[in-house]
């Protein structure tokens, strides 16, 4: 049987404790009506008895204190709520325990933004993790030795898990689910929850909103105008004129405040765009297209789907208010 500890941290989220609890719980109900023995041993672990959660809205009970578990087999890490920084600060204690469950053997999952805490503990240095996109900034500024991949839905890389945003965490734990009993478990998981296992990126529900949060004057000058000019056939050096800066020097500056290139920036501010007319109007795809200052269908449409997973016409049909009401 294999032991999952859930950690319980103050101002966690409440769905991402309750939820990998009655899933890993449900696979042991169904095992039963098979005739089959329990799997998991599930529990909570928290730093005292009861764990404010929720901004203090809910309070859970954690049968076990995190110094009574010397030992587990797979460490989740749910999601906290807040200032990022002061849930770390307030949860420390987890930190070295993490730390070594994992060097004794553990397996470790975070869930959504239950990355910080993960990542405090070095175990993902020069390592892929994933998190919720909105926290991608604060991600990369507070761990830079991380290497961020927002768009996956789900990492794994020797025991050490994590998982997109929100309820994406499902995913992550239907994945586990598969991996220790085995598929036929997974998919009746997934259909007693209703959880689309398909699912293998959070690209489409990235909304982009440009990285600006960075003290580089010149850089936000030139956000602001691909921002303000995306229509237009933009090049580096005429951005480059613009703050008076080398094209060189101009894209070194770029990717180090905003995580992109220059180009990988236009592009995506172009597709917002995009996204935006394929949700609201009535246009063509290729009236789109060209709006957005695109001009080859072929070169649009391959953006579009590097950038959300999603051809146009499938996004339209995903996303459109308009379709939603035909």
């Amino acid at each position: 049987m294999k032991n999952i500890s859930i950690l319980v941290p103050q101002g966690a989220i409440m769905g991402s404790i309750e939820g990998p609890r009655l899933v890993f719980s449900e696979v042991n109900a169904l095992l039963a009506r098979m005739g089959q023995p329990p799997l998991f041993a599930v529990q909570l672990v928290g730093l005292q008895p009861e764990t404010p959660v929720c901004g203090g809205l809910y309070t859970i009970s954690t049968p076990r204190l995190l110094s009574e578990v010397t030992a587990t087999d797979l460490v989740i890490i749910p999601a906290v709520d807040g200032d990022l920084a002061a849930a770390l600060a307030a949860n420390q204690a987890f930190i070295p325990w993490i730390a070594n469950q994992y060097a004794q053997g553990a397996e470790v999952a975070s869930l959504c933004v239950g990355a910080f805490l993960l990542a405090a503990t070095g175990l993902l240095d020069g390592r892929h993790c994933t998190t919720h996109w909105a926290a991608a900034a604060d991600f990369r500024r507070m761990f830079p030795a991380v290497e961020l991949v927002e768009h996956q839905l789900i990492t794994d890389e020797q025991g050490i898990y994590s998982s997109g945003g929100a309820f994406s965490y499902l995913n992550l734990v239907l994945y586990l689910i598969e991996k220790y009993a085995s598929r036929e478990i997974a998919v009746l998981c997934a259909k007693v929850f209703q959880i689309d296992m398909e699912r293998v990126s959070q690209s489409a529900f990235i909304i982009f909103n440009g990285q600006k949060e960075h003290g580089d004057e010149s850089i936000k000058k030139v956000q602001a105008y691909i921002e303000h000019n995306y229509q237009e056939k933009l090049t580096v050096e005429q951005l480059a004129d613009i703050v008076a800066l080398g094209r060189r020097n101009l894209e070194r500056r770029f990717k180090k405040a905003t995580a992109n290139s220059v180009v990988e920036y236009i592009q995506r501010v172009k597709i917002e765009a995009a996204k935006s007319s394929l949700e609201s109007s009535r246009e063509n795809v290729n009236e789109v297209m060209y709006r957005v200052g695109y001009s080859d269908p072929k070169a649009f449409r391959v953006a579009f789907r590097r950038i959300t997973g999603l051809s146009p016409k499938q996004y339209r049909a995903k996303y459109s208010r308009t379709a939603a009401t035909v």
